[in-house]
């Protein structure tokens, strides 16, 4: 008989976090736990192990830190949002006189984060397909493969053993791919963090976020700092979220293959300048996402000549929607530039969600046509 841990994804996905014994009568995910106090022994008071406050107790987030951390392979710890995950990573390793490296073509609003709430360290940047400085002197090393918007790609293993060498933690920000794309745990870093509102839930309908580790004191000063500074996810949100992890490898896979028909397609065209997407031969991140991620995601980004044609594109287009966030069951289209991003004014960053792959790329060569002649350009 097959043990968990050989069961595939799908089989992973839906069945991460629930009891092994089915008791008749009960459903197949119990509903969200709503409470803020629990009863106490009048006589003993509180008692370990036994729920006694809504802050540093939940069974329904319990639940979800169970199925997330059986898909990452490590102990979660979930946040309110994805960038609470990433600020207690931060602030529970970053002193003043450390050093950390953070990604300078990942998520901006790390970097900025970082630049003006830790005081006293220094924030090193460095691009994610590199060259990396020298580890040495550096606390934490906060990596983002596939980066956010550019996709590329570096090496999660061979940076890990650098960092360890130098006597630096190496995180990884796994939220594009999620864990059934990339296993960064198992590649030899110490963190996991992401935001598990894009594609891990996939339904454009939560915020939420978390942190995973193999090591048990990372993962108690995880939790300290969650309960002593509040962040945590209400208990409506969890179950929103572990209900959608079921569907999760089944979204990935037409995400994914959407993604490969756009990119082809988007190669294709004279007004795009450039196409972004790991899983295409010939890609700068290629060699490097076929040796490490185990399925590439959904997100191609590519450069049309100006905002006026990404305007044009995004009126003419029938299926895709406007948006900032990714991964959920909608295609969207974001002009990265428009959030101050350190980004060409016609970079987008196009969201694959699970349409009908022929209807996407017939509405996309719509769309680009129409934003082929752009007046007053």
């Amino acid at each position: 008989m097959s043990s968990p841990a050989d069961y595939g994804d799908s089989t992973r996905s839906v069945h991460a976090g629930l009891p092994e014994a089915a008791l008749p009568g009960q459903p197949f995910l119990p509903g969200p736990v709503f409470a803020a106090p629990y009863h106490l022994d009048p006589v003993a008071g509180p008692q370990a192990g036994v729920d006694g406050y809504g802050r540093p107790d939940n069974a329904t987030r319990r639940a979800l830190e169970t199925a997330i951390g059986e898909l990452e392979g490590g102990e979660c710890v979930t946040f309110a949002s994805g960038m609470a995950a990433v600020s207690a990573a931060l602030l529970t390793q970053a002193r003043p006189g450390d050093a950390v490296l953070l990604p300078a073509d990942g998520y901006f609003l790390t970097r900025s984060f970082a630049q003006e709430s830790l005081p006293g360290v220094t924030i090193l940047l460095a691009p994610t397909a590199g060259p990396y400085p020298s580890f040495e002197g550096v606390r934490l090393v906060l990596l983002e493969t596939p980066a956010n918007p550019g996709l590329d790609v570096c090496d999660i293993a061979s940076l890990a053993s650098r960092a360890h060498a130098a006597g630096a933690l190496l995180a990884v920000d796994n939220t594009t791919p999620t864990p059934l794309g990339q296993r960064p745990l198992e590649l030899g870093a110490d963190l996991v963090v992401a935001s598990a509102s894009k594609a891990l839930t996939g339904h454009s309908d939560l915020i939420l976020g978390y942190a995973c580790t193999a090591d048990p004191e990372l993962a108690a000063r995880l939790r300290a700092w969650r309960s002593g500074t509040g962040g945590v996810p209400g208990p409506f949100e969890a179950w929103l979220a572990h209900r959608s992890l079921g569907t999760l490898d089944l979204r990935l896979a037409r995400q994914s293959e959407n993604a490969a028909a756009i990119a082809d397609l988007l190669a294709g065209r004279p007004q795009v300048s450039s196409v972004r997407w790991p899983g295409r031969p010939g890609d700068p991140s290629y060699e490097i996402a076929s040796r490490q991620m185990r399925r590439i995601p959904g997100i191609v980004t590519f450069t049309l000549p100006s905002k006026a044609h990404v305007d044009a594109f995004l009126t003419a287009s029938r299926l895709i929607a406007a948006a900032t966030s990714f991964g959920g069951l909608h295609t969207s289209a974001d002009r990265r530039a428009q959030w101050g991003d350190d980004a060409p004014e016609g970079l987008v960053r196009l969201s694959c969600g699970v349409e009908d792959t022929r209807d996407l790329v017939a509405d996309i060569t719509a769309a680009l046509d129409a934003a082929a002649v752009v007046p007053g350009t």
